[in-house]
Protein backbone atom coordinates (compact mmCIF):
# COMPACT_ATOMS: atom_id res chain seq x y z
CA UNK A 1 0.00 0.00 0.00
CA UNK A 2 1.69 2.98 -0.96
CA UNK A 3 0.50 5.76 1.93
CA UNK A 4 0.76 8.65 -0.18
CA UNK A 5 -1.77 7.45 -2.90
CA UNK A 6 -3.86 6.23 -0.01
CA UNK A 7 -4.31 9.96 1.84
CA UNK A 8 -4.37 12.02 -1.70
CA UNK A 9 -1.17 13.96 -0.51
CA UNK A 10 1.11 15.30 -3.51
CA UNK A 11 4.45 15.49 -1.14
CA UNK A 12 6.52 12.43 0.05
CA UNK A 13 5.79 12.19 3.53
CA UNK A 14 8.32 12.50 6.47
CA UNK A 15 9.55 8.56 7.13
CA UNK A 16 8.66 8.62 10.60
CA UNK A 17 5.23 9.81 10.01
CA UNK A 18 4.76 7.43 7.12
CA UNK A 19 5.22 4.96 9.39
CA UNK A 20 3.07 5.80 11.92
CA UNK A 21 0.32 6.66 9.09
CA UNK A 22 0.54 3.64 7.37
CA UNK A 23 0.23 1.42 10.82
CA UNK A 24 -3.05 3.18 11.34
CA UNK A 25 -4.05 2.04 7.78
CA UNK A 26 -2.97 -1.26 8.17
CA UNK A 27 -4.77 -1.69 11.57
CA UNK A 28 -7.87 0.24 9.93
CA UNK A 29 -8.12 -2.31 7.62
CA UNK A 30 -7.11 -5.43 9.77
CA UNK A 31 -10.10 -4.67 12.18
CA UNK A 32 -12.62 -3.14 9.21
CA UNK A 33 -12.08 -7.40 7.88
CA UNK A 34 -12.29 -8.89 11.35
CA UNK A 35 -15.33 -6.94 11.80
CA UNK A 36 -16.97 -7.90 8.36
CA UNK A 37 -16.35 -11.88 9.30
CA UNK A 38 -17.87 -11.48 12.83
CA UNK A 39 -20.52 -9.67 11.60
CA UNK A 40 -23.34 -12.47 10.27
CA UNK A 41 -22.70 -13.37 13.89
CA UNK A 42 -23.88 -10.21 15.63
CA UNK A 43 -20.56 -9.92 17.37
CA UNK A 44 -17.96 -7.53 17.45
CA UNK A 45 -14.16 -7.52 18.11
CA UNK A 46 -15.00 -6.42 21.15
CA UNK A 47 -17.45 -9.44 22.21
CA UNK A 48 -14.92 -11.79 20.60
CA UNK A 49 -12.03 -10.77 22.18
CA UNK A 50 -14.02 -11.07 25.82
CA UNK A 51 -15.34 -14.44 24.72
CA UNK A 52 -11.91 -15.76 24.28
CA UNK A 53 -10.62 -14.03 27.84
CA UNK A 54 -13.32 -16.16 29.57
CA UNK A 55 -12.87 -19.31 27.57
CA UNK A 56 -9.26 -18.68 28.26
CA UNK A 57 -10.15 -18.81 32.36
CA UNK A 58 -10.91 -22.55 32.24
CA UNK A 59 -13.99 -22.28 33.78
CA UNK A 60 -12.54 -19.68 36.56
CA UNK A 61 -15.28 -16.84 36.32
CA UNK A 62 -13.49 -13.43 35.73
CA UNK A 63 -14.29 -10.18 36.88
CA UNK A 64 -14.56 -6.53 34.69
CA UNK A 65 -11.00 -5.74 35.66
CA UNK A 66 -9.35 -8.93 34.48
CA UNK A 67 -11.57 -8.11 31.44
CA UNK A 68 -10.07 -4.72 30.82
CA UNK A 69 -6.49 -5.85 31.60
CA UNK A 70 -6.61 -8.83 29.25
CA UNK A 71 -8.53 -7.30 26.23
CA UNK A 72 -6.28 -6.66 23.17
CA UNK A 73 -8.72 -3.17 22.53
CA UNK A 74 -8.98 -1.51 25.85
CA UNK A 75 -12.28 -0.17 26.09
CA UNK A 76 -14.00 2.18 29.17
CA UNK A 77 -17.19 0.63 29.35
CA UNK A 78 -16.65 -3.39 29.48
CA UNK A 79 -19.94 -3.42 31.34
CA UNK A 80 -21.70 -2.74 28.13
CA UNK A 81 -19.97 -5.22 26.03
CA UNK A 82 -20.49 -7.76 28.91
CA UNK A 83 -24.60 -6.92 29.38
CA UNK A 84 -24.73 -7.65 25.24
CA UNK A 85 -23.13 -10.88 25.53
CA UNK A 86 -25.39 -11.22 28.53
CA UNK A 87 -28.50 -10.96 26.50
CA UNK A 88 -27.18 -13.38 23.63
CA UNK A 89 -26.78 -15.80 26.56
CA UNK A 90 -23.00 -15.87 25.61
CA UNK A 91 -22.07 -14.80 29.52
CA UNK A 92 -23.65 -15.19 32.68
CA UNK A 93 -22.66 -12.51 35.59
CA UNK A 94 -22.64 -13.45 38.83
CA UNK A 95 -22.25 -11.52 42.19
CA UNK A 96 -18.95 -12.85 44.62
CA UNK A 97 -20.55 -14.99 47.43
CA UNK A 98 -17.54 -13.81 49.69
CA UNK A 99 -17.53 -10.17 48.28
CA UNK A 100 -20.58 -9.02 47.27
CA UNK A 101 -19.27 -5.87 45.68
CA UNK A 102 -17.40 -7.91 43.39
CA UNK A 103 -19.09 -9.25 40.39
CA UNK A 104 -17.71 -12.49 38.52
CA UNK A 105 -18.20 -13.11 34.86
CA UNK A 106 -18.10 -16.80 32.85
CA UNK A 107 -19.08 -18.23 29.69
CA UNK A 108 -21.89 -20.40 29.27
CA UNK A 109 -22.06 -23.62 27.15
CA UNK A 110 -23.79 -21.30 24.56
CA UNK A 111 -20.96 -18.92 24.36
CA UNK A 112 -18.30 -21.96 23.78
CA UNK A 113 -20.44 -23.16 21.26
CA UNK A 114 -20.75 -19.83 19.44
CA UNK A 115 -16.85 -19.29 20.18
CA UNK A 116 -15.72 -22.98 18.79
CA UNK A 117 -17.93 -21.48 15.39
CA UNK A 118 -16.19 -18.11 15.28
CA UNK A 119 -12.27 -19.94 15.72
CA UNK A 120 -12.88 -21.18 12.63
CA UNK A 121 -13.82 -18.24 10.87
CA UNK A 122 -11.46 -15.80 12.20
CA UNK A 123 -8.55 -18.48 11.73
CA UNK A 124 -9.27 -18.44 7.62
CA UNK A 125 -9.72 -14.30 8.22
CA UNK A 126 -6.42 -14.34 9.70
CA UNK A 127 -4.89 -16.64 6.71
CA UNK A 128 -5.97 -14.67 4.12
CA UNK A 129 -5.11 -11.24 5.30
CA UNK A 130 -1.49 -13.43 5.96
CA UNK A 131 -1.27 -15.09 3.24
CA UNK A 132 1.11 -12.79 0.96
CA UNK A 133 3.90 -13.50 3.61
CA UNK A 134 6.07 -16.16 4.41
CA UNK A 135 6.62 -17.83 7.74
CA UNK A 136 10.09 -16.20 7.97
CA UNK A 137 8.97 -12.68 6.94
CA UNK A 138 5.87 -13.12 9.80
CA UNK A 139 8.78 -13.67 12.48
CA UNK A 140 10.48 -11.01 11.13
CA UNK A 141 7.28 -8.31 11.64
CA UNK A 142 6.65 -9.72 14.68
CA UNK A 143 9.83 -8.95 16.09
CA UNK A 144 9.61 -5.48 13.94
CA UNK A 145 6.43 -4.72 16.17
CA UNK A 146 7.45 -5.98 19.24
CA UNK A 147 10.23 -2.93 19.50
CA UNK A 148 6.87 -0.91 20.02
Amino acid sequence: MNVEERIKTEGEIPLERRTIIHLMLVTNSINDKMSLALKPFDISIQQFNVLRILRGQKGKPANLSTLNERMVTKMSNTTRLVDKLILKEFVERHICPSNRRKVEISITDKGLEQLRKLDVLITETESRLLNEFTVDELKQLNTLLHKF
